[in-house]
């Protein structure tokens, strides 16, 4: 733990060094530059709006900020869960010149996917407010479910990112299975409602996803108190699962430009 606190000290110049110019060559040429990190999240909303609402004819209380929620969430881990798998192979360059923790890399790509899951959650809760949604002391219940995210996000990719480097075809593999991951998560349904009991509940259970963006609409549209035992119980696995990754990271970063 020592270790990683003080390469945390060492490398952040390089962390928010890095997380920086990732964001400004994704815009770099662009005529709108940065405004585009609003207008995608945004564009893709109205576009959900629109299908839900006037395509669907959905008249469930706001279904859209519903939805918003669980894409915002499951964007931010797909993301970085599906580029885990060629973070190493992605970085050889860096990694062939000189020393760096392999899980350096994984922060920065958290930050670049942070920042824009943070600019998706300011849109969506500007629309809960547009839509009149009651916004109490309870939205604070939202922290605690983001960490959990993050910790589950970044201990899954820490994993996967050491198997990438030696399983040519695991990032095929890996969104094969997020996409199986995506349609029993409820981003677009309400898995209480959709799926028949005891079958909704497992799911709820045993999916963190499903979990987590049940939780984060519970606080945010319905104010009320999430289930704090089932995100302790995936605090805990995520822990576990930080533990494992950084593990393997370390036993194994040696050879890892040898592989690569």
């Amino acid at each position: 733990m020592k270790k990683i606190f003080k390469d945390l000290k060492q490398y952040f110049p390089f962390i928010i060094y890095s997380t920086k110019s990732k964001l400004k060559s994704e815009v770099a040429g662009s005529y709108l530059n940065s405004l585009w990190w609003v207008i995608n999240p945004l564009c893709m909303m109205l576009i959900y709006m629109f299908v839900v609402v006037v395509v669907f004819k959905s008249k469930e209380p706001n279904f859209p900020i519903f939805v918003f929620i669980g894409l915002t969430l499951w964007d931010f881990f797909n993301r970085v869960v599906s580029s885990s798998a060629k973070l190493v192979k992605s970085n050889r360059n860096i990694i062939n010149k000189v020393y760096i923790p392999k899980y350096i890399l994984l922060i920065v790509n958290t930050f670049v996917m942070l920042f824009k899951f943070f600019i998706s959650l300011a849109i969506v809760f500007i629309f809960m407010i547009i839509f009149k949604i009651h916004i109490s002391f309870r939205i604070l219940y939202f922290i605690p479910i983001l960490i959990v995210l993050y910790f589950l996000t970044f201990g899954i990719s820490l994993i996967i990112m050491h198997f990438g480097v030696y399983i040519a075809d695991l990032h095929n593999v890996i969104n094969i299975i997020l996409k199986f991951v995506f349609y029993f998560s409820g981003v677009f349904y309400n898995l209480l409602l959709r799926v028949p009991s005891p079958y909704n509940k497992i799911l709820l259970i045993f999916n963190p996803m499903a979990t987590l963006i049940n939780e984060s609409r519970n606080v945010l549209i319905n104010n009320m108190m999430p289930n704090i035992l089932l995100i302790l119980g995936w605090f805990i696995i995520s822990i576990i699962l930080n533990i494992i990754g950084f593990k393997l990271l370390k036993k194994y970063e040696n050879s890892y430009s040898k592989v690569i």
